[in-house]
């Protein structure tokens, strides 16, 4: 087969995934809680770059993802065009979420989409574990990638965060927390307002919303955090 370039069909990118999987790679990610049920054996260290040199299509996209192959689909979040990408589509592949990792990969394509706040709490209300987790990786992803919009934007989603801070699956209360610390960590103008909620939270009887809670100001209370958000203003 030839080198990876642009023109491959999906059929093409899917061929050259599974020639280049391995059982070893299967388990380490097993190891890392991904669920390996459709997986290849391909780290992201490959696909990545692999990505790269396919540059985004829509259309084919649609298709990797279509296959059900866990790279296939990582491959679909990773060169889809998040331009052409409707609502519709992302309650679609909401649906078919299966794994952290699928979900964190795809949140990024999600919020680069011009509707990504109405996903974000269409998703946060959905009680399915892995959509929900899905609005707060989006949420995460966006506090560090979205520069151009203002802090106000996530600002708005602190009383989301505490609203949902007592779920107590795994996979949310991970997700809430990275939102939280990410939040905090955006800016000097949100380090107190987010810090404030994750001291809240850290004194709370419930379990989980302590955890999140304490973690979070475990980090935004760390000196080269201060340091780094301090510089970021001056």
């Amino acid at each position: 087969m030839a080198l990876p370039d642009p023109s491959w069909s999906a059929d093409d990118i899917v061929a050259h995934l599974r020639s280049i999987g391995s059982e070893e790679n299967r388990a380490g990610m097993a190891r890392f809680g991904i669920n390996t049920a459709t997986a290849l054996g391909v780290g992201n260290s490959d696909l990545r770059p692999l990505a790269r040199k396919l540059k985004r299509n829509h259309e084919r996209s649609l298709l990797l993802w279509d296959t059900g192959i866990r790279e296939a689909r990582l491959m679909a979040a990773f060169t889809g065009e998040p331009r052409k990408v409707d609502i519709a589509l992302c309650r679609r592949w909401a649906a078919d979420f299966d794994s952290w990792e699928i979900v964190d990969t795809v949140a990024d394509l999600f919020a680069e989409t011009p509707f990504w706040r109405e996903l974000i709490e269409e998703f946060a209300e959905d009680d399915r574990e892995f959509v929900r987790r899905t609005a707060f990786a989006m949420l995460a992803w966006g506090a560090v990638h979205l520069k151009k919009e203002p802090d106000a934007a996530f600002l708005a989603y602190l009383p989301m965060i505490e609203k949902y801070a007592g779920d107590p699956r795994n996979f949310v209360r991970k997700a809430v927390n990275w939102a939280l610390r990410q939040i905090g960590k955006r800016s000097i103008a949100l380090h107190a307002p987010a810090l404030a909620l994750a001291e809240k939270l850290a004194a709370s009887s419930d379990k989980t919303a302590h955890w999140i809670g304490k973690d979070a100001v475990k980090e935004l209370t760390d000196a080269k955090q201060l340091e780094r958000l301090a510089a970021g203003k001056a």
